[in-house]
């Protein structure tokens, strides 16, 4: 009885963290494309603010790197939040009795359907649209907070395991 209220309790948790993610993730994309352009600019700026070769280029030389940094970024924020999602979603699933092969599917298919969900959503956000490379990306970070998770836990096995042997 007490470990299925802790398990009903962790379960909640990741609810609300999944549903705090989810939610995030919504919010970065309801900004328009100016409103979103330029909180990736501030963070690309910020990043390259301390890269003297950067620093030093010529004005239209420097804007063209920054950009493609910020392209960079925004596609590394892409995979690192559907990261947390794979992660939470694997963990959710990983408290139910499912085989190993069930939970990372569907966790990877719950992660694709909200990457897809995403990009459809943007069609209605000035500015902004759907890109399948970003669905592909999001269901890379999807798959690899999935497998970072499952490493965690084997790792985490394997101590208990050496600990309880001595």
């Amino acid at each position: 009885m007490k470990n299925n209220i802790k398990i009903n309790i962790l379960r909640m948790i990741l609810i609300v963290l999944l549903i705090g993610t989810f939610g995030l993730i919504f919010g970065f994309s309801s900004q328009d494309a100016k409103e979103s352009s330029g909180v990736s600019r501030k963070v690309t700026e910020t990043i390259t603010k301390g890269i003297k070769s950067i620093q030093e280029k010529p004005k239209d030389e420097k804007e063209k790197i920054i950009s493609r940094i910020e392209h960079i970024i925004r596609k590394i924020a892409h995979f690192s939040i559907y990261a947390v999602v794979g992660a939470l979603l694997m963990a959710l699933f990983k408290t139910y009795k499912l085989k190993e092969i069930n939970s990372i599917s569907y966790s990877l298919i719950l992660g694709t359907i909200y990457a897809i969900s995403d990009e459809i959503h943007q069609c209605f956000i000035p500015g902004r649209g759907p890109q399948v490379t970003d669905v592909i990306i999001d269901s890379i970070g999807v798959l690899f907070g999935i497998l970072l998770l499952i490493f965690v836990i084997k790792i985490f096995e394997k101590k208990k395991i050496t600990k309880k042997n001595n």
